[in-house]
């Protein structure tokens, strides 16, 4: 009789609730970072906002709500593309959201370096441009927010709900500057700002970071087993917080175009238009608050993406396609602190690289770039399970029917590839065309290539020693 000794799976804690995963969604989705770089390119963008939220974000919360059902568990995009359409696309699913997480990380911390310098009042913004400077406090605020992670989500979540607070509150001041402002003086846009500019090239990039910041609605189900009765809670949370970030994403781009034009720091544009509005009615105090408040949305965007993707090694490590280690969770927090920990020294190593030959907008609007092919692969893996549902079962046996599976799917698979391609032409920050692509096409060839190292040659060679420590013990007769 032979018997094989099943390790112990490891425990997390369901400390989510709706509450939480509201302010989660909205503090993941509404990202005020994103914004400044898509307005700098005119009204048009917000035809690309509508577009994108009828094409990419409607279909997102059906895909997250249907697959949640379904596949119900921690992982989210890496369990879903697994079970969907087998072992290696669920590696490689998984492993693009969480490497595009590592690039994604570096811009919210330099974006919270372009705001926080407003906290220390006039005459201090041009630090926001030191490489240094900006190095040092993006390092700083990611240790802060790894290391809040690994004791837990019951003090993680905060940060993620203090965000979200942040957010809606730094959005509630905005937009509201921005109607005393057109109320009072009017506004300099006209109907030709939205028209479609002669040369689109730098809406074309701006297209595909509208797509990548309308993703999040899956997050929370990468934690699925850390939320309390996720087949309830799930799809009002989806719901509720879709519909805000979306109404919040168009507002404020309409707010920081009446306020500002297309002449926005991609890193301080926001503060800069309360600051400028500010001036105009007369309470130019209000520009410190504000900043404070920004840093603290800005820190749980942070805190959200940091804590929720190192799920995904966390998985992978414990199926064996990555180091097992990663699979590791602290004795005392029950938190996945290996994987937080790795994901926050390679979003550092990256953060110190990036600086070596760019300046701050123009390493931010890279990091950005790049991060943004990297996350759509998992969503087209998530839209391309619902086409294959509708097409192949007589009956859904899942939350939708066959139709709206197949419109939701193709309607979300068609939008991610096109957000994917354009975003391959260079954004306006971008000062050598040959740089940019080669960071492009070489970035995405490289962590995709480390995505298949560790599948077929490290997976393979983890199970051949696993079969090499198997035992058969036999019973006496």
């Amino acid at each position: 009789m032979s018997t094989t000794a099943q390790p112990a799976q490891p425990h997390l804690i369901r400390a989510l609730g709706r509450r939480d995963l509201v302010l989660l969604f909205v503090v993941a989705v509404f990202n005020l970072n994103v914004i400044p770089s898509i307005a700098a390119n005119g009204g048009v963008t917000i035809w690309l906002w509508l577009i994108s939220l009828i094409l990419f974000f409607w279909p997102q919360g059906i895909a997250v709500i249907e697959l949640a059902h379904r596949y119900p568990g921690e992982g989210g995009v890496y369990l879903w593309a697994k079970e969907v359409f087998g072992d290696f696309h669920g590696f490689l699913s998984g492993w693009c959201y969480w490497t595009n997480n590592m690039l994604y990380v570096p811009t919210v911390m330099l974006y919270f370096v372009g705001v926080s310098v407003y906290v220390l009042g006039t005459g201090h913004q041009g630090l926001a441009d030191n490489k240094l400077f900006a190095a040092s406090v993006s390092l700083a605020l990611l240790a802060l927010l790894t290391l809040l992670n690994i004791l837990g989500l019951g003090v993680g979540k905060w940060i993620n709900n203090l965000g979200a607070i942040g957010t809606f509150i730094a959005a509630a001041v905005l937009i509201g500057l921005g109607i005393v402002i057109w109320s009072r003086f009017g506004t300099g846009i006209t109907a030709a700002d939205f028209k479609v500019p002669a040369n689109p090239r730098f809406v074309l990039n701006s297209f595909g970071v509208i797509c990548f910041g309308l993703v999040g609605l899956e997050l929370a189900s990468v934690m699925g087993d850390e939320i309390r009765d996720p087949a309830r809670t799930l799809p009002g949370a989806v719901f509720w917080g879709g519909l805000i970030s979306g109404t919040l994403y168009v507002a404020v781009t309409l707010t920081l175009l009446i306020s500002v034009g297309k002449s926005v720091n991609v890193l301080q544009g926001v503060v800069q238009a309360v600051s400028g509005m500010g001036a105009r009615v007369g309470i130019t105090w209000i520009t410190i608050p504000f900043a404070i408040m920004l840093s603290v949305a800005v820190a749980g965007i942070g805190s959200a993406w940091t804590g929720g993707c190192a799920r995904i090694p966390f998985v992978a490590g414990l199926d064996s396609y990555m180091p097992s280690w990663l699979g590791n969770i602290h004795p005392r927090y029950a938190t996945p602190y290996a994987a937080l920990i790795v994901q926050g020294i390679v979003s550092g190593v990256l953060v110190i690289l990036n600086f070596a030959g760019a300046g701050v907008q123009e390493t931010f609007q890279k990091l950005l770039s790049l991060a943004v092919v990297l996350q759509l692969f998992p969503f087209a893996y998530m839209f391309a399970a619902l086409v294959k549902f509708a097409v192949t079962e007589p009956v859904p046996r899942g939350q939708y029917s066959r139709t709206t599976l197949f419109l939701a799917g193709t309607s979300g698979l068609v939008t991610t590839v096109l957000g994917g391609a354009v975003v391959f032409f260079p954004a306006q920050q971008i000062t050598s065309l040959w740089s940019y692509e080669l960071w492009m096409f070489g970035g995405t060839l490289f962590f995709i290539g480390l995505a298949a190292f560790f599948f077929f040659v490290y997976g393979r060679h983890k199970t051949v020693q696993g079969l090499g420590k198997d035992t058969t013990v036999v019973a006496p007769l």
